[in-house]
């Protein structure tokens, strides 16, 4: 075990030195939240075999005590089970399967339709000797033969679609400080995983300027003395929607809230009559 808390952890970075995978950022959250300095060995996407002697092709990966962990997944169960002493990221198994399914949830809902809009400002933002490896590889395994200025064309009209979707987050955001309740867990640092990768690579901002997922963001942003906020990345906030589009979340709250809890007799409101056609 660490006796110094210090745990050496592989980055993957575009050419500002910003961390680009959503996987590294959530190991960097993990490590913060339970109290390690880490050493970083940075890098891009070529050379990730040689960094790391032949141990793994993608990253996160860290070192403790001489001890190999890879996945970011293994990475916060091994912390948690390794070091129980510090806080926990999961409290419990329940909790592993609820982050489980707002992962899987977000990676759907945000990061796949984002990826389209975002691949060009991915590779063009990516390390110079990366750039032919971004390309052949995103054009050959997810964008089906398309090119990367394909992809990306029309984002204008895809981005709008994409705010309206987060709505469940943000009403649940409406009644819990964090995900973890009180306080941030992993929970909290998968979801905000997914927004710091769009902030890495938007070049167009994702969310309008009033998203009331803006005050958990920033407090997630700001947490360990700013993990989030590093000067490669881009504003998420500020996309300019058309005549047409819909609107990006729901004002005030209200229409996407699950029923109101019942307090007993006469304190919950009528439904709104349907009118007959």
């Amino acid at each position: 075990m660490t006796q110094n808390k210090r745990i050496t952890l592989y980055d993957l970075q575009l050419a500002s030195g910003c961390t680009i995978s959503p996987f590294v950022w959530r190991t960097k959250y993990a490590l913060a939240h339970k109290g390690f300095d880490v050493d970083l060995v940075g890098g891009g996407f070529t050379g990730i075999m040689e960094r790391t002697g032949g141990r793994s092709e993608r990253l996160p990966a860290i070192i403790d005590d001489g001890k190999w962990v890879l996945d970011s997944w293994l990475i916060a169960e091994y912390l948690d089970e390794t070091y129980p002493d510090r806080p926990m990221l999961f409290e419990g198994p329940s909790m592993k399967v609820l982050t489980k399914f707002i992962d899987g949830w977000l990676w759907r809902t945000a990061i796949s339709p984002w990826f389209s809009c975002y691949i060009l400002d991915y590779h063009d933002l990516s390390l110079p000797q990366d750039h032919d490896y971004v390309r052949t590889t995103r054009e050959k395994w997810f964008l089906g033969g398309r090119t990367l200025e394909e992809s990306q064309a029309g984002r204008e009209d895809r981005l709008p679609l994409v705010p309206p979707l987060l709505e469940p987050l943000r009403q649940l955001l409406r009644e819990t400080k964090w995900l973890g309740g009180d306080t941030p867990n992993y929970a909290d640092f998968t979801a905000l995983a997914v927004f710091l990768w769009a902030r890495s690579v938007a070049k167009t901002p994702p969310l309008t300027e009033d998203d009331p997922l803006r005050d958990w963001l920033d407090r997630g942003f700001d947490l360990y003395n700013g993990l989030g906020r590093h000067p490669g990345m881009h504003s998420l906030f500020g996309l300019q929607l058309r005549d047409g589009d819909p609107a990006p979340f729901v004002k005030d709250g209200g229409g996407a809230a699950p029923a109101p809890l019942n307090r007993g007799a006469g304190t919950v409101p009528a439904p709104t009559p349907v009118a007959n056609n």
